[in-house]
C-alpha cells in the first residue's frame, strides 16, 4: 500500500508540474509583451520629450484663440511648466502607442482563439482605436472651441480669464478620455448583438431610456454647462444607433447562415 500510495503522490507531482509549466510560459510571454508596450512607450515619449512645449501649445491652442488679446495662460505651481508638458507628451506616447500595445495583446490572446472569433476581433480591434482616435478628434476640433467659446464670453466683463496650465491640462484630457470612450458606443452594441446578450428589437424599444442615459453621462463626464452636456450626448446617441444599424446587419447574415 505504501508503493502505491507513493508511486500516487509522484504521478500527482508530475501531474502538477505539467500543468504549471504551461503557465510559466504564458507568464513570461505576458511579462515579455508587457515590456516591449513599454520600451515602445519610452521610445516614442522619449522621441517626443523635445517638441513637449509645442505639443502643449497644439493643445492649449482652441483655449487661447478664445482668449481676449493678451491674455495668456498662467502657472500657479512652481514645477507646472515642466511637468505639465511631461505629462502631457508622456499621455501622447501612450495615445500614438495604442496600436502596438493592442497589437501585443492580441498576439498573447489570438493563438486560444476559434478562427471565427480571429477573423471578427481583428476588424473589432481596428475599429475600435479608429473610434477612439476620432473621439479624441472630436473633442479638440469640434468641442474645444464651442466650449471655451461659451466659458470665456459668460463671466462678468471685469474679470480677465488667465487659465493654469495644469488645470487646463487636466480638463482637456478629461474630455479625450470621455469623448474617445463614447465613441466606442456602437462596438459595444455591436458585441451585445453579436453574442446574443441583447437582440436588436429588445435595444430598439429601450431608446428612450438609453438616450436619457447619453445626457446622465454627459453630465458627469463633462463640465456642468448644457452645451458640452448635449456635445457629448447627442454624439454617443447617434453612435447608438450606428451599432444598431451593424448589430441588425450581422443579425441579419448569422439568420441566412442558419438557414
Amino acid at each position: 500500500m505504501s508503493d502505491d500510495a507513493s508511486h500516487n503522490n509522484q504521478r500527482n507531482d508530475q501531474h502538477d508540474e505539467a500543468s504549471q509549466a504551461p503557465l510559466i510560459e504564458h507568464l513570461i510571454e505576458l511579462r515579455s509583451r508587457l515590456m516591449r508596450s513599454v520600451v515602445v512607450i519610452l521610445v516614442i515619449f522619449l522621441g517626443l520629450y523635445a517638441f513637449a512645449n509645442d505639443i502643449y501649445t497644439f493643445v492649449a491652442q482652441p483655449l487661447m484663440d478664445m482668449l481676449p488679446e493678451g491674455s495668456q495662460m498662467i502657472a500657479t505651481e512652481v514645477a507646472s511648466p515642466f511637468l505639465a508638458p511631461f505629462k502631457l507628451t508622456l499621455v501622447v506616447a501612450v495615445f500614438i502607442a495604442v496600436p502596438f500595445v493592442l497589437h501585443q495583446a492580441w498576439a498573447f490572446i489570438a493563438p486560444g482563439l476559434y478562427d471565427n472569433e480571429k477573423s471578427l476581433a481583428i476588424p473589432i480591434l481596428a475599429s475600435s482605436v479608429a473610434l477612439f482616435y476620432a473621439g479624441a478628434a472630436f473633442a479638440y476640433y469640434v468641442v474645444f472651441p464651442l466650449l471655451f467659446q461659451f466659458f470665456t464670453q459668460t463671466g462678468p466683463e471685469n474679470v480677465t480669464v488667465m487659465t493654469d496650465i495644469n488645470s487646463y491640462l487636466n480638463f482637456v484630457l478629461k474630455l479625450f478620455f470621455a469623448f474617445g470612450v463614447a465613441f466606442e458606443i456602437p462596438i459595444a452594441t455591436f458585441l451585445l448583438i453579436y453574442s446574443g446578450a441583447a437582440s436588436v428589437e429588445s435595444l430598439s424599444k429601450k431608446r428612450p431610456y438609453i438616450f436619457l442615459g447619453c445626457f446622465v453621462i454627459g453630465m458627469l463626464l463633462t463640465p456642468p454647462d448644457i452645451i458640452s452636456q448635449s456635445l457629448l450626448a447627442v454624439p454617443m446617441y447617434l453612435l447608438y444607433e450606428v451599432g444598431l444599424l451593424f448589430g441588425r446587419l450581422a443579425q441579419r447574415k448569422k439568420r441566412e447562415k442558419e438557414e
